[in-house]
């Protein structure tokens, strides 16, 4: 299975944990944004690197976010939402899922809410 993880820059950590767990499950990851991520960035840099993580949306079976996502991950879930991608948006906390704390797309039936840490999320990602 294909897979792509997107999350707010600050969470790169989680990115590779969750990464490193799913490939651990014979998974193949189509992109790995982290690696790009520095501070001294020029908008060439920024074009190709939207372009390579387009892709890896594109390519991958199965799109996770990991929240709190920021700007570009929530570009990304539209996009996986638009190509019908298997989605699962995972949390530490059931906070995120709130009245007051989420967003409407989060309430789609295509996207599934996980809620635990990652060995628990990328459990039940694998199963379904």
């Amino acid at each position: 299975m294909k897979f792509y993880v997107g999350s707010g820059m600050k969470n790169c950590e989680l990115v590779n944990h969750y990464a490193k767990l799913l490939k651990e499950n014979g998974w193949e990851q189509t992109h790995d944004w982290v690696k790009n991520v520095s501070d001294d960035i020029s908008k060439d840099d920024m074009r190709k690197y939207a372009s390579l993580e387009s892709q890896g949306v594109v390519d991958a079976d199965v799109v996770i976010m990991l929240l709190p996502g920021g700007r570009g991950a929530h570009i990304e879930l539209g996009m996986a939402m638009a190509l019908n991608k298997k989605i699962f948006l995972c949390s530490t906390t059931k906070e995120d899922f709130n009245i007051d704390n989420t967003v409407a797309f989060y309430e789609l039936p295509k996207i599934t809410q996980l809620v635990g840490n990652a060995e628990e999320n990328v459990k039940k990602i694998v199963e379904l």
